[in-house]
């Protein structure tokens, strides 16, 4: 089974995309092919402002997301010093850089966004980097 790190804008495209980007996020979510990795930080991206603005469909969503993940991140000064210099190697946001520290933390075969292709995430080496990015017709 493939190990897959789901980043946050892959949970916002199932819930707020474009029909095709929902598509394509939920053949990601819905995968038995695929057991999922995540981290806190994904978390901190999502759930507050779903919770804040009463979105509870969303926030639903992202909960249950949550509760099928079999592969946490740990939490940790190892972890930001790795995201530091993946972000320096590929000029990565910080939010970026700790996601793709924390797929490799859990041993992660891909990590999956929404970013569009030519996006920093894409520059990254040390793990597979796959996209759901659809571009608008």
């Amino acid at each position: 089974m493939k190990i897959s790190f789901v980043d946050s804008g892959v949970l916002i495209a199932s819930t707020r995309g474009t029909p095709e980007m929902i598509a394509r996020a939920n053949e990601v979510l819905e995968d038995p092919e695929k057991s999922f990795a995540s981290s806190l930080y994904v978390q901190l991206e999502v759930l507050p402002k779903a919770s804040f603005y009463g979105r509870e469909r969303e926030r639903n969503l992202y909960s249950r997301f949550f509760k099928i993940v079999d592969h946490w991140a740990p939490v940790g000064e190892s972890l930001i010093q790795e995201a530091l210099e993946i972000a320096f190697r590929s000029g990565l946001s910080a939010l970026d850089a700790l996601h793709v520290a924390a797929a490799r933390a859990v041993g992660a075969d891909e990590l999956i966004t929404s970013e569009k292709p030519g996006k920093p995430i894409h520059r990254v080496r040390e793990i597979v980097v796959r996209t759901i990015y659809a571009p608008q017709a």
